[in-house]
């Protein structure tokens, strides 16, 4: 029974893997603004943006080809969790995996990958690393997914095809939030699900947007509730949630055409 599971689970995800191929016909522009130059000639300190042009991408840090960076330490997960066995096969086929995403009402249902060593490695590959203009859901490399941190941003491109986090659009419809306010986001090793508390448009320009993919680790309960208060004040509408300090969020990041540079951002708090 657990050898068929494992086949169904690894067919499932080869399944919705080349569905994402098919949707590439477009390759989407991220703007992720590095600390760097990038291709858009971003400010530093900016985050990856996901639209539908055949312009290079940048991200946080850099655009067409990952960054090189300094290492980033992994947090060490305690020896006795184990994989959950549904994402064992994943896992075994990509160690990058650290979770897997679902929305309920939209097409957003992928793995969630990791590269701790090099900044944007996901932003043009794939699930088993081949090149991809749809690239893979994938986690700021900074945001301890398994301690976890105060926040943790994932980015993925918004897709001509309607693809990988193209769906997160329909938030912008209070209407649509309201019957579809939950984020269904396992690790590995644990099953979360998460509420919607904000949804609001800014700008990768650092110089006048708000650099809401920084927020990982709050020092106090002053600092958590700033950002908070500062995504709420963003928001295109009022959910009426409130995060309190101690609560886990989630922050979704993908291209917004309506501004310059602009991005999209979907932000959760974690109810169970």
């Amino acid at each position: 029974m657990e050898r068929l599971f494992g086949s169904m689970a690894g067919l499932l995800a080869m399944v919705m893997l080349l569905s994402c191929l098919t949707g590439c016909s477009q390759a989407p522009q991220e703007e992720l603004a590095t600390q760097a130059a990038t291709e858009q000639t971003q400010p530093s300190q900016t985050e990856p943006s996901q639209t539908e042009t055949t312009t290079a991408p940048s991200e946080t840090e850099q655009v067409t080809e990952p960054a090189q960076t300094e290492p980033v330490e992994p947090e060490l997960v305690p020896e006795e969790q184990e994989v959950l066995f549904e994402y064992r096969v994943l896992y075994d086929i990509n160690p990058d995996l650290v979770g897997w995403m679902e929305i309920p009402g939209t097409v957003i249902d992928y793995p969630v990958v990791q590269s701790l060593y090099q900044r944007n490695f996901y932003l043009r590959r794939n699930f088993w690393k081949v090149g991809a203009t749809c690239g893979t859901l994938y986690a700021r490399e900074k945001c301890d997914i398994f301690l976890p941190a105060d926040n943790i941003t994932i980015y993925g491109h918004n897709m001509a095809a309607g693809t990988m986090f193209a769906d997160l659009h329909k938030y912008k419809d209070p209407a649509f939030w309201q019957e579809h306010k939950y984020i269904r986001f396992d690790t590995i090793y644990e099953k979360h699900t998460y509420e919607i508390f904000s949804v609001f448009v800014s700008t990768a320009d650092m110089s006048i947007g708000y650099p809401y993919h920084m927020f990982d680790v709050a020092e106090d309960a002053a600092e958590y509730d700033a950002h908070v208060q500062k995504l709420r004040e963003l928001a295109l509408y009022d959910t009426g949630i409130v995060p309190q300090y101690g609560e886990k969020m989630i922050t979704l990041s993908t291209c917004d055409k309506s501004i310059d540079q602009g991005r999209l951002v979907v932000v959760a708090r974690m109810v169970e």
